[in-house]
């Protein structure tokens, strides 16, 4: 049998099978397709069978699934016993803060402005921010945010459909100030019951926390269920930190 192909797809196209997504052995293993339009409605459709949006300025909009997936099981969230000390010291002082969504649109072009691990320039393209912006609008993108002293030192944005939660980017002016926003984002998971966080591709940092790579498709047997599921209504709450508190740093 052929390797798949990539397939170039216009924007009334349905996305191709995410098994056909291009495999290790090739240049770009997971690019699924290329081309399409990049709207709210697209993302949406997207994000529900495990597919994202990756690509540079100068390249067509770019799809992705790959195999494994990077994902954070919410339980094995690895709150070190000195990031427990911190986290906790923080939520005692005055003027430091969690926000949701107060500030998405500024949490994102933070983002465009800080690379990912190992990239050179951002992937958040300024047509990537007018659609994650539109979505925000539907109440399908949300933003966690690090807010002391009445600025906004770290914050992170996510996708969310049901109960499935897809992290996209985070940026931090201060140190532990974004990992004090996952944290955040994890306490609220855990106590809406959403079990965990898509993270897309695998990276050191996310290593660190927990994250770990599972095969593609387990991943996307699961999303039909979990975005199907009931949305909780995304407001913080200082309560949200109790069962991530309570349990034991590791």
């Amino acid at each position: 049998m052929a390797p798949p192909s990539l397939v170039w797809i216009e924007p009334d196209d349905p996305f191709p099978p995410v098994e056909h997504a291009l495999g290790e052995d090739s240049e770009a293993p997971g690019l699924l397709a290329a081309g399409g339009d990049l709207n709210a409605q697209r993302l949406r459709t997207a994000y529900a069978r495990g597919i994202f949006p990756w690509f540079n300025p100068d390249q067509p909009v770019l799809w992705w699934c790959p195999d494994p997936r990077m994902v954070l099981q919410v339980a094995e969230f690895k709150l070190h016993r000195s990031f427990k000390k911190t986290l906790r010291q923080f939520l005692q002082t005055p003027g430091c803060e969690i926000r949701f969504d107060s500030a998405f649109e500024s949490v994102i072009q933070h983002c465009a402005q800080a690379p990912r691990e190992g990239q050179n320039g951002s992937w958040i393209v300024p047509a990537m921010v007018q659609a994650y912006c539109d979505l925000h609008a539907q109440g399908l993108a949300h933003s966690v945010e690090t807010w002391v002293e009445g600025q906004l030192v770290a914050g992170l944005y996510c996708v969310s459909l049901g109960k499935a939660v897809f992290g996209e980017s985070m940026f931090s002016q201060r140190t532990d100030a974004s990992k004090i926003a996952l944290a955040a984002l994890v306490a609220f998971c855990l106590r809406h019951g959403m079990t965990q966080i898509d993270c897309q591709q695998n990276t050191r940092h996310l290593a660190s926390l927990g994250a770990a790579p599972v095969p593609r498709a387990q991943f996307t047997a699961g999303l039909p269920q979990a975005c199907q599921a009931p949305a909780p209504k995304w407001l913080y709450s200082p309560d949200d930190w109790d069962l991530l508190l309570n349990v034991t740093a590791r």
